[in-house]
């Protein structure tokens, strides 16, 4: 079923920056009206003002998603004021990069509140307004994160694995509302401010490894998704490489430790902090984190194709010895 969005009233959590924001240009763009929320005041106005230069209507709540108050708050306005929610997207997302136990407790704590409770939050807030209008879609943006674990990034990795299994288990508890759907994204690494942003206890000044991707990529298929439901959908083949890697590649955990520790080990020093975890970020709100190197964009395009020639046919050497054990 396709959905026209034109007036459409859609919920964006974590709007002021990054994917949020792009997401919100998107919707934008197709005529929706928008309830954009995140912790940032001046942040959220800003935005507001991009989207009603699109095309959009847009109003703005200021919302925390650890707190279960501001999230009902949300939902509550958003249905007060429009009638209805067509679309909700949970997006709203931290990181604490670093050693597990060199990393504050608290920080963890907050990571996994943000990124895993802060869904389900939201998902408790807008499904009573989904049952009494019998439709509505619910879109997670998960991350690979959700099939890969990312080591340095315990607490990330553990929202993330987290969430997809509270996504799946809520599809199966809505299957007598057929026009409710729970869409589940798996983006790859995003050029989005969250690197800048987010808590660092590496000691080392931190940037993404690529291939890392315009974040307007994931909004499309965010409002894609609105648009034509679908259970998952992979933004790039780089997420779906991810997920077979993990599932069919001995070692794979440790490889990707390795990574993390040559890239630390090549960058400059800098302060520990725990950035946007507790407040908003002090830094310029924007779409893009700046990390994109259309160089060496093409040389991981290339080692990618490799790998995901190798995993191929590592899977295939895989199943013809399984075949002909079973003989």
């Amino acid at each position: 079923m396709s959905h026209d969005l034109q007036d459409a009233v859609v919920v964006i959590t974590g709007a002021s920056s990054g994917i949020g924001r792009a997401t919100a240009h998107e919707f934008a763009r197709q005529g929706a009206a928008l309830f954009l929320a995140s912790r940032d005041k001046q942040a959220l106005h800003d935005v507001a003002e991009e989207c009603h230069r699109q095309g959009g209507q847009a109003r703005i709540v200021v919302a925390d998603v650890t707190r279960s108050e501001d999230v009902e708050r949300l939902a509550r306005t958003a249905f007060d004021t429009a009638g209805r929610i067509d679309v909700w997207v949970n997006n709203a997302g931290i990181g604490a990069l670093g050693a597990f136990d060199e990393i504050p407790l608290e920080s963890h704590e907050q990571v996994i509140q943000t990124d895993l409770l802060g869904y389900v939050r939201g998902a408790h807030a807008v499904l009573p307004y989904f049952k009494r209008q019998q439709s509505g879609v619910l879109i997670n943006n998960i991350s690979l994160g959700g099939f890969a674990p990312q080591p340095y990034a315990a607490s990330y990795s553990a929202a993330k694995f987290g969430l997809r299994g509270f996504a799946e288990s809520l599809r199966g508890e809505l299957h007598a509302w057929p026009h409710i759907h729970v869409c589940n994204l798996y983006p790859p690494v995003m050029d989005t401010p969250g690197f800048r942003d987010g808590g660092n206890y590496t000691g080392r000044a931190t940037k993404p490894v690529p291939p890392v991707y315009d974040p307007r990529r994931t909004a499309r298929a965010i409002v894609n998704a609105a648009r034509r439901p679908r259970h998952s959908v992979y933004v790039g083949s780089v997420s779906l490489l991810a997920k077979f890697a993990y599932a069919l590649v001995p070692g794979f955990n440790l490889a990707n430790a390795r990574m993390v520790e040559t890239a630390l080990g090549r960058a400059d020093p800098d302060a520990t902090s725990s950035g946007n975890l507790f407040a908003p970020p002090s830094g310029e709100r924007r779409i893009d984190g700046g990390f994109r190197d259309p160089a060496a964009q093409r040389t991981t395009a290339l080692a990618t194709t490799a790998v995901a020639a190798a995993v191929l046919g590592g899977f295939c050497l895989y199943q013809w010895r399984r075949r002909h054990q079973d003989r």
